[in-house]
């Protein structure tokens, strides 16, 4: 059953209605004497980047619907340093439960492992599934990376594509590098051809350039890849400068409103959709039912993609990315 925005939350508003008023032995009037429990979000990805908004979004407004606390961080660019800070600064401040992505392990092991040992529930998302058991996360919301860049693969090739480029703005994110191999993985199965490109996350200028660069070093380049908003909007004006918009097929990861307007002209052929702001959003309420009812899931990955969107369903998400929930 698929539920919209605001039949979700009624679905999530009467489940806490119902625990508070018996379902779960606690009285309406003790509930709202308890005190208010407190989650922080800390991630790789800024606010300021339109898919971790909608993450952000997300876990604001399950924060309002089940009566919780939400504070949301990020570093200001990738920095795993600074990310592996802002968890030590979250679990002194002795939060009720912790979110955090994972884009490198080995990096957020020490911190993960000290909330751990604190008995503070953390709960994954986006990135880190295949490490989330192993540093005793209780749940991972989020896709399977490599399967969801394989599908991606399939799509391109069976829509003629027979040399890509995969383009990855964020070198050194697992969750990206991830995406790229299972791409290019099927790509080569069809016996098609695929090269990685970097470009720079905080450069999109620089970015642009080096996909125009590629373009007209190889002519040869029929399909291009791309992990995210970030590196789609740079290739969008690459395309455009070079005069290649629907000539060479054009596919990318997440949704964004560049994306969707983008899908709709033609000039790319799908975004693989991960449905970021359930991200966002069912991590404050599996954390408060953990809290106010003991209630755990039997299976640790709960998988919110991926889909895909196309010309046939593009028209649906374009008003839900003007709520910021999409």
């Amino acid at each position: 059953m698929k539920f919209g925005c605001s039949r979700f939350a009624l679905v999530v508003t009467t489940l806490f209605t119902g625990i508070y008023s018996g379902c779960g032995g606690t009285s309406g009037e003790q509930a709202a004497t308890e005190e208010r429990l407190r989650f922080v979000y800390v991630t790789h990805g800024q606010a300021s980047d339109p898919f971790w908004s909608v993450v952000q979004n997300g876990a604001q407004d399950a924060g309002r619907h089940v009566g919780v606390r939400v504070e949301y961080q990020a570093p200001e660019s990738f920095d795993m340093v600074t990310m592996a800070q802002l968890i030590d600064a979250a679990l002194a401040s002795r939060p009720d439960g912790l979110v955090v992505s994972i884009p490198d392990a080995d990096a957020l092991e020490g911190p993960l492992q000290d909330a751990q040992e604190a008995g503070i529930p953390v709960i994954s998302i986006n990135s880190g599934g295949d490490h989330a058991e192993r540093l005793g996360v209780l749940f991972h919301v989020g896709q399977s990376e490599y399967d969801a860049g394989y599908r991606g693969g399939e799509r391109l090739a069976s829509a003629g594509a027979r040399r890509a480029l995969c383009i990855n703005q964020e070198v050194g994110n697992v969750s990206l590098d991830q995406r790229c191999a299972g791409f290019a993985a099927a790509m080569t199965d069809t016996g098609a051809e695929v090269q990685m490109l970097a470009v720079e996350l905080a450069d999109p200028t620089e970015s642009t350039q080096r996909i125009l660069a590629a373009l007209r070093s190889d002519p040869a380049i029929d399909a291009l890849m791309t992990l995210g908003p970030t590196g789609a909007i740079p290739c969008l004006r690459a395309l455009e400068e070079a005069d290649l918009e629907g000539e060479v097929l054009f596919a990318t990861f997440d949704v964004a409103p560049e994306i969707l307007a983008g899908i709709e002209s033609g000039n790319i052929l799908f975004a693989i959709d991960q449905q970021q702001y359930m991200q966002g959003y069912l991590p404050v309420v599996l954390l408060a039912l953990y809290h106010r009812n003991e209630n755990l899931l039997a299976d640790e990955i709960l998988h919110t993609g991926p889909g895909f969107v196309t010309s046939e369903n593009v028209q649906r998400l374009k008003a839900l990315t003007r709520h910021g929930t999409r």
